[in-house]
């Protein structure tokens, strides 16, 4: 068994692709949540999402390039290059036969697709554009990564909704465990802000209220006053190694992806389970021949939905209790909303980013705590958390699927 070393992380979220400028947001409670009504290319007078304002394709593509390439795919290509270039990847000097990508998205090309609809059926044409099923297929991400990086390796796309890049970068981190390959490219990306899958989300009633004091306030997990989730975009990549294949490049190791797992509640399509979430964070710490004590810190899955604060609130204190030595818990959702399939990646790099210097970030909006929701809260600011040792990210999806993943501090 390998120990998994995590060399480079890239991104690009609603506070944009700098992980110094996302790090200060992010840890001091900024909201990137905004009125959809700002958004040149929609009218959302009432609905919130924390989109990406001002990602210039062309600065990233070629023209030529572009024709395949949608908004995620778009975003996971530049994040990907982003974890590359920290890691220090050297591509002359890699087996890439023994380099593999693997993708976590929720909806895929969402947005190339609501388009070919529109125009097929809204529009009435019959001429499509020719490459459009290489443009919407799920994984058209990883493919072009693939093609990118020339890693000829596993190339696989992971759809589990929440929990897709959670699993997507477990399952890599165990093909590197198992000594099936020695660098990975993992992580997840989602596009999905537009008209017709807000509409879905609208109907299926899970988005939270516009907060009429200031629509950044919108998202509010763990809170007696929290109406819902609000809906992002973004992408977060990972450079994956075996610990002996880092140290022998001389590589920088950031942190140790110490332990996964990946449970089915098999009980509902959208209705969360805690004896689901008990079992996967229990599993994921036996993964990591851990301790619930020895967990400082949870980035929770906190969507800002009623029954799934209550119902990862509960499970986190079966795992864990609450005590004075309990983990610090806090949900990013609020500053950065769900990215859905991209939510896990973006998440796990706030929880490498609390490992790295021993500080935990808040639960923006959370100013009157739910009763049962009850749990070590971060509140307000940055928590500085001394000796911060090992966190976990918990991502729990509608199917029932869940995905957590352990890292630890290498300092």
């Amino acid at each position: 068994m390998h120990r998994v070393a995590v060399t480079g992380w890239g991104l690009v979220s609603p506070w944009g692709s700098d992980p110094v400028l996302f790090q200060q947001a992010v840890f001091n409670g900024l909201s990137a949540i905004q009125l959809l009504a700002k958004r040149p290319d929609n009218d959302w007078p009432d609905r919130t999402a924390a989109w990406i304002d001002g990602f210039e394709s062309r600065a990233h593509f070629q023209s030529t390039q572009l024709s395949t390439l949608d908004r995620a795919s778009q975003f996971a290509l530049v994040s990907a290059r982003a974890a590359i270039q920290m890691s220090g990847l050297e591509f002359n000097r890699l087996d890439l036969q023994q380099c593999g990508v693997y993708v976590g998205t929720g909806m895929g090309s969402a947005g190339s697709l609501e388009a070919t609809y529109s125009s097929f059926y809204g529009e009435g044409s019959r001429r499509l554009k020719p490459l459009t099923v290489p443009l919407v297929m799920s994984n058209s991400a990883a493919a072009h990564i693939a093609i990118e990086t020339g890693f000829l390796g596993a190339n696989v796309t992971f759809s589990s909704a929440c929990a897709s890049s959670a699993i997507a970068m477990g399952e890599a981190a165990r093909k590197i465990r198992y000594g099936d390959a020695s660098v990975m490219l993992a992580g997840g990306t989602e596009a999905l802000l537009y008209p017709g899958v807000l509409h879905a989300w609208e109907a299926l009633r899970t988005l939270a209220d516009t907060d009429q004091s200031n629509p950044a306030y919108s998202c509010k997990p763990f809170s007696t006053k929290r109406t819902g989730m609000v809906l992002g975009e973004g992408a977060a990549f990972f450079v994956l190694e075996s610990w002996e294949h880092a140290e022998n490049r001389g590589a920088v190791i950031l942190a140790e992806l110490k332990g996964f797992s990946s449970t089915s509640d098999s009980g509902h399509l959208t209705k969360p389970s805690v004896v689901g979430q008990v079992r996967a964070m229990q599993a994921a710490l036996r993964d990591a021949n851990l301790q619930p004590e020895q967990i400082g810190y949870i980035n929770a899955h906190g969507t800002g939905t009623q029954a799934n604060d209550r119902a990862e609130a509960a499970a986190i204190r079966e795992v864990f209790g609450i005590h004075q030595v309990s983990p610090s818990v806090s949900s990013t959702k609020a500053v950065h909303g769900h990215l859905l399939g991209g939510a896990s990646a973006l998440e796990f790099l706030v929880t490498l980013l609390a490992l790295k210097d021993c500080s935990v970030p808040p639960t923006a909006n959370l100013e009157e705590i739910d009763p049962e929701c009850e749990l070590n809260h971060v509140i307000g600011m940055f928590r500085k958390t001394p000796n911060l040792r090992y966190a976990m990210s918990n991502s729990f999806a509608f199917g029932g699927t869940s995905g957590v993943l352990i890292a630890a501090a290498v300092n």
